[in-house]
């Protein structure tokens, strides 16, 4: 297959789990592409995403590599061979890459779960909290930027506004739902929003209320998009230099330890809306 000029992170984590089982193997790169036929170079650029693999190649290498998973298999031949052109790459060139590869990353998604302290979670968003929130930014962006930041925010609520939604859990911190990036009134409909969505059968939205004791976890705000096995689950979080993908099994597992954590000390589902329903009333 020919080199890619634009690797997406998609593609960038089917080479990442190729090179781990190689790794698990304890083969190098030059015996790995001796058994397969091939340089050290071309492995390489497939490990790396650069370059295209086939499904052939995929279940040859798995092979050498003595992967007996399965579900793991087929998950990674379904990233080689699938052609999807989703709704995120009309943006591209448009926006950082980051936001397209959030968009594609969502858009695989089995589960989704979001833990926030300051602000409400993107999924649940009204427009006008988020223009509030791009709006922010230093150095402010060009109008129009900002716009399309809005725009495919908005777009991204279909994985769990549209015809088929996946499950999605938010642990929303009092602070975030008090918090008035805009005006009351804006303040008031957003928050009408999350009560509305938290409706639904898929959604779950809980809050960690401001009297809790001993909640020292106000810095454990996630993203976790869950893949169609635990091994390609993936977090991703705000960081100073731009947007990070974890997907380490270790720090997986963390993430997953830490939701739970926060998620056991927040107000079950029916009390959340209540107290969301009270700050709406109180605006």
């Amino acid at each position: 297959m020919a080199r890619r000029t634009q690797v997406t992170a998609r593609q960038e984590r089917l080479g990442a789990e190729l090179r781990k089982l190689r790794e698990a193997a304890g083969l190098k790169g030059r015996e790995a592409a001796s058994l397969l036929g091939t340089d050290a170079g071309r492995l390489s650029q497939i490990e790396s995403g650069v370059a295209g693999v086939s499904e052939e190649t995929v279940r040859r290498l798995v092979a050498h590599y003595a992967c007996t998973d399965a579900a793991l298999i087929e998950a990674l031949v379904t990233m080689a061979t699938e052609r999807v052109r989703g709704w995120w790459e009309e943006y591209r060139g448009l926006l950082p890459d980051s936001f397209l590869d959030t968009a594609e990353l969502e858009h695989h998604a089995t589960h989704r779960r979001d833990v926030e302290s300051l602000n409400i979670p993107g999924l649940l968003q009204t427009e006008d909290y988020a223009r509030a929130v791009f709006s922010y930014r230093v150095p402010e962006l060009p109008a129009a930027d900002t716009e399309l930041r809005v725009q495919h925010r908005m777009r991204r609520r279909a994985v769990i506004e549209g015809p088929e939604p996946v499950a999605y859990e938010a642990v929303i911190h009092e602070a975030a739902l008090r918090i008035r990036v805009n005006d009351r009134a804006a303040t008031r409909v957003q928050l009408t929003r999350v009560l509305e969505l938290s409706e639904a059968s898929h959604v779950s939205v809980r809050v960690v209320p401001f009297d809790l004791d001993g909640f020292a976890g106000a810095w454990s705000t996630m993203m976790y998009v869950s893949g169609p096995v635990p091994k390609l689950d993936t977090v991703v979080r705000d960081a100073p230099h731009g947007t990070a993908f974890v997907d380490s099994e270790a720090q997986l597992g963390a993430f997953r330890t830490l939701f739970h954590k926060v998620e056991a000390v927040s107000l079950e589902p029916g009390r959340s809306r209540d107290l969301i329903h009270r700050l709406a009333k109180e605006l």
